[in-house]
């Protein structure tokens, strides 16, 4: 019996992100999440100036957000391979785009067509030659947020422009079953054991369309890394994770994990 859950879930109403109104229904968000593979540094300035100008207002004016921009956060290896071009660190940026519905994410782009501020404001970037590309290649996923965190969520770092670090985790499931229970885990009760551990998520999702399929992917947020790390030592050690963990029908649920870690860009609205 999971009864130490009950007071976690209290702690956890506290937490959750706010509805305007106790009457209106839950509504799930659809969450693309859009990561660019340049070609290099000088690209990204490019990249940034037409995301910034063009991209992010012209999908604010669709209706969608808040949405994230993230440059990956170097890590202790970056050093190691600076003088290895075969092991040369990609220049990536992580695109987080949440709306009310499938429709309303996988139909935007087709939306800028006849957008006339964003043709105006894009121009530059959508006159790319292609003997000089800034991309490598652009991969997405399209998510269905779970029941448990239905939006995403602005963190308190950002509300009070603090600096933070995101983390994002892909769970990959070996098959399309234990991916749907893995989902039903965090639902029943792996979230409030985050919030309970200071552990606070910004989305949670089950791809719909992606590359990792049958999988779900969610993203954190911490002050630093010592803070993460921190709250993770809670976690593993809280007791109502013990029981979670334990549970008979969540055994091997979980075949991969692939985690990686963001720094927010400027103008990133998360």
């Amino acid at each position: 019996m999971l009864r130490p859950l009950l007071i976690v879930l209290a702690i956890a109403t506290m937490f959750s992100p706010p509805s305007s109104s106790a009457q209106e229904p839950r509504i799930n968000q659809a969450i693309e999440v859009r990561t660019y593979t340049l070609v290099d540094e000088a690209a990204e300035a490019k990249l940034d100036a037409y995301l910034e100008s063009a991209l992010l207002p012209a999908l604010e004016r669709q209706g969608l957000g808040p949405i994230g921009v993230f440059d990956q956060a170097p890590t202790q290896d970056d050093d190691a391979n600076k003088d290895d071009d075969s092991k040369a660190k990609s220049v990536q940026v992580l695109l987080v785009i949440p709306g009310p519905s499938v429709e309303a994410v996988t139909s935007a782009s087709g939306k800028l067509a006849s957008d006339d501020t964003y043709q105006k404001a894009a121009a530059d970037y959508l006159s790319t030659p292609a003997a000089q590309p800034l991309v490598k290649r652009i991969r997405s996923e399209l998510l269905m947020s779970f029941n448990c965190w239905p939006t995403v969520t602005v963190s308190a770092q950002k509300r009070e422009e603090k600096p933070r670090l995101f983390e994002v985790r892909i769970y990959e499931s070996p098959t399309e079953n234990l991916g749907d229970l893995k989902v039903e885990m965090f639902n029943a009760g792996e979230v409030p054991i985050f919030l309970d551990c200071k552990i606070a998520p910004v989305f949670m999702g089950q791809s719909l369309i992606g590359n990792m399929m049958p999988n779900l992917t969610y993203m954190t947020v911490y002050d630093n890394d010592e803070q993460r790390q921190a709250a993770w030592k809670r976690f593993f050690e809280h007791a109502d994770w013990q029981v979670l963990k334990g549970v008979e029908k969540y055994q091997g649920t979980v075949s991969k994990i692939h985690k990686s870690d963001w720094l927010p860009k400027p103008y990133s609205q998360l």
